[in-house]
């Protein structure tokens, strides 16, 4: 029966109880908008980072980042490759030789990073010829070479030039050879497109005399959210020969930075939260205002109290979940197309992204969490809120209440 009256009462007025669901209406398409734009700008930013150069996770010899060098590689096994590819959250495995050299042309002579890749498996976890400016892409049976623009226009080289390199291989062996260069690749990095060169895999390990030898297996993960759970299980699948490091690991600055931007957005949050809840107060007191009459005539006319009191709470229930499912089913749409067409940077902030080959835009994340979690948040605001029209009823004077 209260479930009915209070269900009729809405509609009694619609205008009045259009306006309060509203307002948690348009709270929760605030939220929603605003979370999903704040998380999809780091989503985005990580996206770009991790596809950069690191990938989302690599996979070390034990010891191997604390002391980069060749002598600190590992020849990977079959049930190694096994054990990465059969992962349910790896979706790309490229492997890996790093090491330094001396890259040389006939007059002038630069410190470069040498990274033997699988051309095939690099491109897919870090769209390596996307960055190619001139020449041609590797493929796994070239003798030649990739230069970065920057160290190219440092050692004055340009396409099908000699790069000669000269380093330390594999338990001290020299290492020296001469390559002609294929193409030039650019990256937003400085450091990185001061000294990248680029070798197929089975170059790099014949200039450092380390056979089947490899520094480091990177790998692409379907699903980025589980990307803690995936490095844990293969930690322990793989044991204590091999580090498994997420990227988060391997750029701790990276993680820094998104910790000290977490103040900001927590302040910008209170502050969306603050104006949600003043938004809602604000009708629900016009509404307890407009009702003042009514009520004081039912308790006039023999309503309990503690009826009236629980009618209202439903009232401001039923008011509040029909808001926030209906303010969460219209956010999908907007958070959907503002994914497709993201906002886009302007200013410094656009050309800070272009410099580092990034997409300056401003997309918005479509994890179903952020619309669940925004429309509980706004219904808990709702219904604390909905205390207030109780508290009015409790002490209300039905004398006072009935004078116009």
């Amino acid at each position: 029966m209260l479930f009915k009256l209070a269900w009729r009462n809405l509609w009694r007025n619609r205008s009045r109880t259009l306006i309060t669901m509203a307002s948690v209406f348009f709270a929760v398409v605030l939220s929603v908008v605003t979370v999903a734009l704040q998380q999809g700008v780091w989503e985005n930013l990580i996206k770009n980072v991790v596809s950069f150069y690191t990938g989302y996770a690599q996979i070390h010899q034990s010891g191997y980042w604390e002391e980069q060098i060749l002598d600190n590689s590992f020849e990977p096994s079959d049930t190694l490759k096994q054990t990465v590819l059969q992962h349910p959250m790896v979706n790309a495995v490229s492997p890996r030789l790093e090491s330094f050299a001396l890259a040389s042309s006939e007059k002038i002579t630069k410190g470069s990073l040498v990274i033997g890749i699988d051309p095939i498996s690099e491109n897919q976890i870090t769209n390596l010829q996307s960055k190619m400016v001139r020449g041609n892409y590797l493929n796994p049976t070239d003798t030649a070479a990739l230069m970065a623009e920057g160290l190219a226009n440092k050692l004055q080289l340009n396409l099908n030039d000699t790069l000669i390199l000269l380093g330390q291989g594999f338990h001290g062996a020299t290492a020296a050879g001469k390559y002609a260069i294929k193409g030039i690749v650019k990256f937003g990095s400085p450091e990185l497109n001061d000294a990248a060169v680029y070798l197929p895999l089975a170059m790099a390990q014949e200039l450092y005399s380390a056979p089947n030898r490899l520094t480091s297996l990177v790998m692409g993960i379907a699903d980025p959210t589980r990307l803690q759970k995936a490095t844990a299980d293969l930690q322990q699948q793989l044991g204590n020969t091999y580090e498994v490091m997420s990227w988060k690991a391997l750029m701790p600055e990276i993680v820094q930075h998104m910790r000290t931007d977490t103040g900001g957005t927590y302040i910008t949050i209170a502050v969306l939260y603050l104006l949600i809840t003043f938004g809602i107060f604000g009708t629900l007191l016009m509404m307890v205002t407009e009702r003042r009459f009514e009520f004081g005539m039912l308790m006039a006319i023999g309503m309990k109290r503690r009826m009236l009191m629980r009618v209202v709470l439903l009232e401001s229930v039923f008011i509040s979940i029909a808001g926030c499912i209906v303010g969460m089913l219209i956010s999908i749409p907007v958070v959907y197309y503002l994914k497709i067409h993201p906002l886009r940077f302007s200013g410094e902030v656009a050309e800070a992204y272009s410099k580092f080959g990034f997409e300056p835009v401003f997309p918005t994340t479509t994890n179903p969490s952020v619309f669940i979690e925004q429309a509980l948040l706004v219904l808990v605001i709702a219904l604390v809120l909905s205390l207030y029209p109780l508290y009015k009823v409790k002490t209300l004077n039905e004398v006072e209440a009935m004078r116009r």
